[in-house]
């Protein structure tokens, strides 16, 4: 482990996928002999280093290259492997400290497997090549910042954003004037939304989830249903959605990029708009590592959740896939990010939401909140960033059932940490700590409910759904139709 190095390399390099000329192998085994030790390098074919301030984002475990996962504990350690450090922790502290941060706001592309396992360092020769070499280093060896930085860019940025990407590091806002979803079209008006969430059936008998969004339906303004949370399989959230749909409950279809490939997503968008699905919202999801045995791949993702904000929003508002083709009916979607508050410092979960926002993100869930005085540095990070009048923030609240739930939560569940007074006051509780729960619960909604930036609630029924009903009465977040 070095100081350009922070943390150990978690897997091996990467092989090609077809056979490669003798000098071309060459190059690739000296390229990895020097950038191995040095920064981890796992020869993805894409690299990044220039923006994620010289560490490797590919030594996460998710292989997350747009930034965190909201699992980070807070000694800042990977929840994956705790015995490591977060990746991209390292990656924000360190571009903080040499004022880098702001070029971790670029959206990086996925792996291109055509490349993954060959060299680089060729590929930088020859753009250098067709930028031309003496321009090049004339232009490095200037006292001009601005000339220096056009002729990096000219080769590197040219590289690490292929033509089928071109990502950049600039607020993309929807290409669409009129709303295209109840949910979007009452926080345009300025209401205070409440959505909830219903846990998706574990058999294929959708009796207890139609009983469930018709107890949910009159109080909220959409449903969400998860991706298999906790990484336990469960009926899709596709099908799900189709269910609220066709019961008259507006829903939100949760797409979690764990199981998720780039020819799913692009798949599974267009056919879910045309069923009458127009919200999304794009998570990364639980490692396999906290669910049942046996457990599924634990490597990284093909695609993080700003890469899935990306390519939604170009389908939407260029009508494009990712390959070029274009979409004669591009769908008509309002597009939701999640985001954890409190699992890194304010300031540098800024960064990542403000990517996300850049990316095409238009509204925020965030995970259970039991500290909503702590929202505040947040938001003033978000507000400074210029962001906070361009995104729709949902705080997520829980009426939490029980002791044990609250433990699990606090122990089990990547990205929650309950406070010890909030334990204890339902520990303390007794049988009554279920009423303590939703008392608890009642707080939260209160001190959301007139502060800026926060534009709605999302309950997290944990099962509970009868809860909803009393939540949205006892608070006065009776929904206008």
């Amino acid at each position: 482990m070095s100081g350009i190095k922070p943390a150990r390399r978690w897997q091996p390099a990467f092989f090609p996928f077809k056979k490669e000329k003798f000098s071309r192998r060459l190059l690739a085994r000296i390229e990895l002999l020097i950038k191995g030790p040095v920064f981890g390098c796992r020869m993805c074919g894409n690299c990044l280093l220039q923006e994620t301030a010289f560490i490797c984002p590919m030594e996460c475990p998710k292989g997350l290259r747009n930034g965190p996962c909201g699992g980070v504990t807070p000694e800042g350690r990977c929840y994956v492997d705790e015995t490591r450090k977060c990746i991209w922790n390292s990656i924000f502290e360190r571009a903080l400290r040499t004022g880098r941060q702001e070029k971790l706001l670029e959206v990086l592309p996925p792996l291109d497997w055509n490349m993954v396992g060959t060299e680089t360092w060729g590929g930088v020769v020859r753009q250098i090549k067709r930028a031309g070499a003496k321009k090049f280093f004339i232009s490095l060896l200037k006292g001009d910042e601005i000339e220096r930085s056009k002729a990096w860019d000219s080769v590197f940025m040219t590289l690490r954003q292929p033509d089928w990407w071109e990502g950049d590091s600039e607020y993309h806002p929807a290409g669409y004037q009129e709303p295209v979803s109840e949910l979007e079209r009452k926080l345009r008006k300025g209401e205070f939304v409440v959505a909830t969430e219903v846990s998706p059936p574990l058999s294929a008998n959708p009796s207890k989830l139609i009983k469930e969004i018709e107890l949910v339906k009159p109080y909220v303004t959409a449903v969400n249903f998860t991706d298999s949370s906790s990484a336990i399989p469960k009926m899709s959230s596709a099908a799900c959605c189709k269910t609220a749909f066709d019961l008259g409950a507006e829903p939100v279809l949760q797409v979690a990029s764990r199981d998720t490939t780039r020819t799913g997503l692009q798949s599974m968008v267009v056919g879910a708009n045309a069923l009458g699905i127009n919200n999304i919202l794009c998570v990364t999801g639980d490692n396999p590592v906290v669910g049942n045995t046996p457990a599924g791949s634990m490597n990284f993702v093909d695609l993080d959740s700003v890469q899935m904000i990306w390519i939604i929003r170009k389908m939407r508002d260029e009508a494009k896939y990712l390959d070029g083709r274009n979409i004669k009916y591009p769908p008509k979607l309002f597009i939701g990010a999640s985001t954890t508050p409190f699992s890194i410092a304010p300031a540098l979960q800024a960064i990542r939401d403000h990517k996300k926002i850049n990316a095409g993100a238009q509204f925020f869930q965030t995970n259970i909140i039991f500290e909503p005085d702590r929202l505040d540095e947040w938001l003033e990070q978000l507000d400074k960033r210029g962001v906070l009048e361009k995104i729709f923030i949902l705080a997520g609240i829980a009426p939490v059932k029980s002791y044990k739930i609250a433990l699990h939560l606090h122990q089990r569940v990547p990205g929650i940490n309950i406070p010890s007074k909030i334990l204890q006051r339902i520990e303390k509780a007794g049988d009554g700590e279920a009423e303590e729960g939703l008392e608890i619960a009642y707080e939260m909604v209160e001190a959301l409910k007139n502060k800026k930036g926060i534009n709605g609630i999302h309950i997290m029924t944990l099962g509970w759904e009868s809860a909803v009903e009393r939540i949205v009465k006892t608070c006065g977040l009776v929904q206008k139709s």
